[in-house]
């Protein structure tokens, strides 16, 4: 999220008892941002085996078995704690919802119950991301983001993702893909300072990063075999997997229609159809659909009312409007142009190969003037020529150009309270828009009145019954603050390009905070 200040805090619990659900419902009376689980004895396929259920924090012998104790023991679980604080940071922090921490832990605690892996913990951490994502660190450090428990329709769809997870952790994934990381950096190093050719050099590091995707794809499936047979030897639908995946493909185009800037899982897993139709191979082995548990009122009840999208916290983009209202400030980009807050500056990308960033750095230290500081020597290609003091809505700032290869930028930075705001407008030098463009960008760049905040609220998830007279257009209709609302409500309630409400459905809708 642009400019979000992120603590997050991690207050672990275990399970203490063969019977995994009551202790988890009593450490949910605790502000759970993450929850740790133990497992029984080892192998990738002994996952998939039933155990009598996860095993007991105490003594063993002389020895006292605790979560801490046994990830003292497993080394990879110190490759996942020292990014841990990294990766929750970077991905908006922990997101603290003592009803939805408690669905997660109560789904999780029944996926361990069925694993057997000796000296292995889990620890499961609810991201505040409007990403639809999950992913695993080495050790068990699992994460799923709130932008993803908004997709999924019931427990059992959150149950295949982290069965999903926990058998990338059990195969060792996280490091195999890190190995393969460090290859694909030096081949990308190699292409950058060798390669004298630009075009060769970006080839050869689209080569690098599509041999990498695939390596992770391969990965991908193999999760998907492992954890649909995990979560159906835990009583959940084994079909869930291939139903969260269709929302998904329906979730990707929804957001490829109205932004395409990408970050979440459809970037580097394989096709959606190629995985439906594996997933459903695999559940077929359980029976027939309806065979397992989805708990879909009780997963409903908590996900209702969940911030969905931006937190605003981190500034809120409403069509082509971004605002802040922490910071007091907001402006707006042309109506062709697609915009997004994203983790470190706010991205616009526009017409003719325009795109825009928006972003801040922090004055003090910095040289006092606009002009100064946009000829400082953080700006390549910079022609200080053209660098002209300008002021804008009373805001003494700078504007300037710059080139480099086949590209121009238009640069404007504008003091305002202890920071400097920075517009980069790039574009091709044939493009003869860009300097109108940006300055009209610019121009709309303002304090936020206290009379427009309520209008960026977070959004929020609501749950609401089907009536008797209700369509999806009209149901559609009720929906607020999002581009093309009938596609996104398909989407969250997975019900494809032609699928219908009944009367008495519990179904998703966005509305205002």
């Amino acid at each position: 999220m642009f400019l979000k200040s992120v603590f997050s805090m991690n207050l672990p619990f275990a399970v203490r008892s063969k019977r995994a659900v009551l202790p988890v419902l009593l450490c949910s009376l605790l502000a759970l941002q993450s929850c740790r689980f133990l497992s029984g004895e080892d192998s990738i396929e002994s996952a998939l085996l039933p155990n009598e259920g996860a095993r007991v924090e105490g003594e063993v012998g002389n020895e006292q078995v605790t979560v801490d104790s046994v990830q003292a023991r497993d080394p990879q679980a110190k490759l996942g704690a020292q990014n841990h604080e990294r990766i929750v940071a970077q991905n908006g922090g922990a997101y603290s919802d003592r009803q939805l921490e408690e669905l997660v832990a109560l789904v999780t605690a029944d996926l361990v119950s069925q694993t057997r892996e000796k000296n292995r913990a889990y620890s499961v951490t609810i991201l505040d991301s409007p990403k639809v994502n999950a992913f695993a660190l080495p050790g068990g450090y699992l994460y799923i983001t709130r932008g993803l428990l908004a997709l999924a329709n019931d427990a059992a769809e959150v149950a295949a993702v982290l069965a999903h997870e926990m058998a990338h952790v059990a195969a060792n994934h996280g490091v195999a893909r890190s190995r393969k990381s460090k290859t694909q950096d030096l081949a990308n190093q190699v292409a950058t300072n060798v390669v004298s050719n630009p075009i060769v050099g970006r080839l050869a590091q689209k080569s690098t990063k599509e041999r990498l995707q695939a390596f992770s794809q391969n990965q991908e499936l193999q999760a998907d075999a492992i954890g649909i047979k995990l979560s159906g030897r835990a009583g959940f639908d084994p079909y869930a997997a291939a139903r969260f995946l269709r929302s998904m493909d329906g979730f990707t185009a929804w957001r490829s229609a109205v932004n395409r800037v990408s970050n979440d899982m459809s970037t580097s897993h394989p096709s959606t159809p190629r995985r439906i139709e594996i997933a459903e191979r695999h559940a077929r082995a359980f029976g027939q659909p309806s065979v397992g548990d989805t708990r879909r009122d009780r997963f409903l009840k908590g996900i209702d009312g969940m911030v969905f999208g931006e937190n605003a916290s981190g500034g809120t983009v409403r069509g082509n409007r971004f605002a802040h209202t922490a910071l007091g400030l907001t402006f707006q980009v042309p109506e062709n142009f697609s915009l997004t807050n994203g983790d470190a500056a706010v991205l616009a990308t526009g017409p003719r190969e325009m795109a825009l960033r928006f972003d801040s750095v922090e004055r003090k230290g910095l040289p006092k003037s606009a002009v100064d500081y946009i000829s400082s020597g953080w700006v390549n290609g910079l022609d200080e020529s053209s660098i002209t003091p300008v002021t804008i809505n009373g805001m003494k700032g700078a504007v300037a150009r710059a080139q480099a290869g086949d590209w121009q930028f238009s640069i404007h930075v504008l003091p305002k309270g202890d920071n400097y705001y920075r517009f980069i407008l790039a574009a091709p030098r044939t493009n003869a828009d860009i300097g109108p463009i940006g300055k009209s960008i610019v121009k709309t760049f303002r304090g936020l009145k206290k009379t427009e905040a309520a209008r960026f609220a977070p959004l929020r998830l609501r749950v609401v019954t089907v009536g008797a007279n209700d369509s999806v257009a009209r149901l559609s209709k009720r929906m607020f603050g999002v581009s093309r609302p009938e596609e996104l409500f398909r989407a969250l309630n997975g019900l494809g390009a032609s699928g219908a409400v009944k009367t008495g459905d519990r179904v998703k809708i966005v509305t205002g905070g």
